[in-house]
């Protein structure tokens, strides 16, 4: 991973270290605005770990780190802005919509992304905010239950972010 000092990549006007970094060591995202932020940060610093780990687990598998990598190593992440954050769609879904700008291949360029995130419990009983990957395959019917383990059917929960 890369070392930043001063101003952490998500624009927050914080450091670095009292920002993002500190979610990246661990701490849990209390949003999934604060968790897209920090995944913009770590797409910044190349901290691909940090993606596949913040990812819904059971997406987090069918990532290619090498890709993800190779990725995030090509581009100059210029800037982010928040468009908009809804904090709650559902009991346990929220969106954020960003624009991240970059420098690629020496040509300008933004993503414009409505990402969608989802509360869960992890193995250890502590709930976390996940990104919910619409690129990665998913062959859930909409009758079987949610890959996010809320027991309810895939169509009626994350199926519709996905």
């Amino acid at each position: 991973m890369n070392g930043v000092t001063g101003a952490c990549p998500c624009g927050s006007g914080r450091a670095f270290a009292d920002c993002c970094q500190v979610y990246h060591l661990g701490k849990v995202a209390e949003s999934a605005e604060v968790l897209m932020r920090s995944r913009y940060s770590a797409f910044e610093v190349g901290n691909i770990d940090y993606i596949i780990a913040t990812t819904l687990p059971a997406q987090a598998p069918l990532l290619d780190r090498n890709a993800l990598q190779a990725w995030a190593d090509e581009m100059t992440w210029t800037d982010l802005t928040i468009k908009s954050h809804q904090s709650k769609i559902g009991r346990r879904h929220a969106q954020v919509h960003f624009i991240a700008k970059f420098i690629h291949d020496g040509q300008a360029g933004e993503h414009d992304e409505l990402s969608a995130f989802v509360r869960v419990a992890d193995d250890a009983g502590v709930t976390r905010w996940y990104f919910l990957d619409p690129t990665v395959p998913c062959d859930l019917t909409n009758k079987q239950p949610c890959l996010c383990g809320s027991g309810e059917k895939f169509k009626a929960c994350c199926g519709k972010f996905l």
